[in-house]
């Protein structure tokens, strides 16, 4: 079933029913003005959060206030694993403290603000930081002593992602590769770069960077050296100011994506292949003689012998032997879609009430599932207010009717412990009041942590479901539970695909309860095929003034170990 708005709401239910329903002094007062002007560090504080997000029309006149700086009492809280800060024009340099205070921050983003021409004092050493996000900034160099961080020892020795985007670099710095040797993703887009620094393509330099993205610069050559990057599989240099692509760019062991198309080639054939081949038909070409450099065919069978040699050597030493590396078809894959990209964004506002029955709430929304197939509709449910299967009730009713069924049920199975959902009744002994979810249409959908509505009911068709998690403990267990059940979907979700056609559609006893169903919508990469990922939304929990308390998925979030899983942000 639909939900009919884009806003759900977390809040109380009543027991009864579930309805629709200068001088100390002077001291005192500047440490209260600084405290009224910052109260998101105040509440971050007392909460021990560990995610903070600063946004919004009056932080620019706080940080203008500030010195174009964050504020020093930001780094006074050592437990932030996430720091988004964004869309402050008056946010010049993050300033002094970062590093120190907060040592075990996971994710900083720092978009969209007018950090510039460089970094004073440079951001690291960060030790735990794996995403750092400066795009659509100022910045124009990262000279030592006002970039990303040391070289000797590092600075970001776990950093994974890093998005310079949308800035005005003319040069990258010449250490990055040390500064950051775990590098995985790396996004220059939209700068001002003419070239490549030659040490981030040296053999050993950054083993782990698949991604590479260096469109719309000012890009004049490509060194043959980028054959080095043995895990590299995605590149777009499209828009740049290339005139050949070397032929090495062929040896790359793991290159499944290139993007050359803007650049105005000297192989003309090359040129036109871009733009419309795919890229194992250019890799092909470049392969079989064409160079970018009209000058193929000169270099007869041994060089070709040569350079076949040599790919496969790079393949065992990155480890791609068939015992060493999980096949690329029989990976996970995860797609988040950011609340900025989303035009069906789906909020949930949790009323103060709640705190002292389930304090703690996350949710997502997964598009992509195939519940059709054989049993993956069982796989996935195991049990789930009108309550799934039964007629419209009251709270307080319900609760009892539940809790006569549990002892009914424990006696006929002669067991010491009740199952199902009757195991879970406990949580709710001598609550005041009940949680609920309401969707837009003032229906109550879920009762946490019973069970779920009739009316969000998943059947065999459903696609699109909108997960929630709740707890009285802490925020991470229903990170953790979240995590673990989208990745316990996507394997019943490529098992189901693989399998399709050998699976039947013949169990309609399966139509049973768990989860909310969604209507589909036109999501982008949403598209049930055996290539296709699962696309997980994010869904923002805000309080009821609207200000954020948590978005799920956020970078930290779906941080699997695990080889046979590829989550794309």
């Amino acid at each position: 079933m639909a939900l009919s708005g884009p806003d759900r709401k977390l809040c109380r239910m009543p027991r009864k029913r579930t309805g629709r329903g200068c001088g100390s002094g002077g001291a005192m007062a500047a440490a209260a003005a600084v405290s009224e002007a910052w109260p998101e560090l105040d509440l971050a504080e007392r909460e021990r959060r560990r995610e903070l997000l600063l946004t919004g029309p009056g932080l620019e006149e706080r940080v203008r206030a500030a010195g174009g700086r964050l504020p020093p009492r930001l780094f006074t809280l050592p437990l932030l694993h996430y720091l988004e800060v964004s869309g402050c024009g008056s946010l010049r340099e993050p300033g002094p403290g970062l590093a120190q205070g907060l040592p075990q921050l996971h994710s900083l983003v720092l978009r969209r603000n007018a950090l510039g021409p460089g970094l004073s004092p440079e951001l690291g050493p960060l030790p735990a930081l794996r995403v750092l996000d400066l795009s659509g900034n100022a910045l124009e160099a990262l000279p030592p002593g006002q970039g990303l961080g040391p070289a000797e020892p590092p600075g970001l020795p776990q950093l994974q992602s890093l998005n310079l985007s949308g800035n005005r670099l003319r040069e990258l710095p010449a250490d990055l590769a040390r500064c950051a040797p775990r590098l995985q993703t790396l996004n220059l887009t939209g700068n001002r770069l003419d070239a490549f620094p030659a040490a981030l393509f040296l053999p050993g330099a950054l083993p782990l960077l698949s991604e590479l993205a260096a469109a719309d610069n000012c890009l004049r050559e490509l060194s043959p050296d980028i054959a080095h990057l043995a895990s590299l599989k995605t590149l777009d240099l499209s828009n740049n100011q290339l005139s050949e692509i070397p032929a090495e760019l062929a040896d790359c062991p793991k290159l499944k994506d290139i993007n050359f198309r803007g650049n105005r080639l000297r192989d003309k054939r090359l040129e036109k292949m871009v733009s419309g081949c795919q890229t194992r038909s250019i890799l092909e070409y470049l392969r079989a003689g064409g160079r970018g450099r009209c000058r193929g065919k000169a270099e007869g069978p041994d060089k070709e012998e040569g350079r076949r040699k040599r790919r496969e050597r790079k393949k065992r030493e990155s480890g791609e032997g068939a015992d060493a590396v999980v096949d690329e078809a029989s990976r996970l894959l995860l797609r988040v879609l950011h609340v900025s990209e989303n035009p069906f964004l789906l909020t949930v506002r949790a009323s103060p009430e709640v705190r002292d029955v389930r304090p703690f709430f996350v949710g997502a929304v997964v598009r992509g599932m195939d519940l059709r197939p054989g049993n993956a509709l069982k796989r996935f449910l195991s049990c789930q207010i009108i309550p799934l299967g039964r007629r419209e009730v009251k709270a307080k009713d319900l609760v009892r009717q539940l809790q006569l069924e549990a002892e009914e049920h424990r006696k006929q199975k002669k067991r010491q412990n009740v199952s199902g959902l009757h195991r879970y009744l406990h949580l709710l002994d001598g609550k005041e009041h009940y949680p609920c979810l309401v969707d837009a249409d003032g229906d109550v959908i879920s009762f946490p942590p019973i069970t779920n509505s009739e009316k969000t009911k998943i059947k065999k068709t459903t696609s699109d479901l909108f997960l929630e998690v709740t707890s009285a403990a802490s925020l991470q267990i229903c990170k953790d539970i979240m995590d673990a059940l989208i990745l316990k979907m996507a394997e019943i979700n490529k098992y189901t695909l693989e399998n399709r056609e050998e699976s039947s559609l013949s169990d309609p006893e399966s139509d049973a309860v768990c989860g909310h169903g969604l209507d589909p919508k036109a999501t982008p990469g949403a598209e049930v095929t055996g290539s296709t990922p699962l696309v997980v939304e994010q869904v923002r929990v805000v309080d009821e003034e609207g200000h954020l308390k948590v978005v799920y998925p956020s970078k930290m979030d779906l941080d699997f170990a695990a080889a046979h899983v590829t989550v794309l942000r």
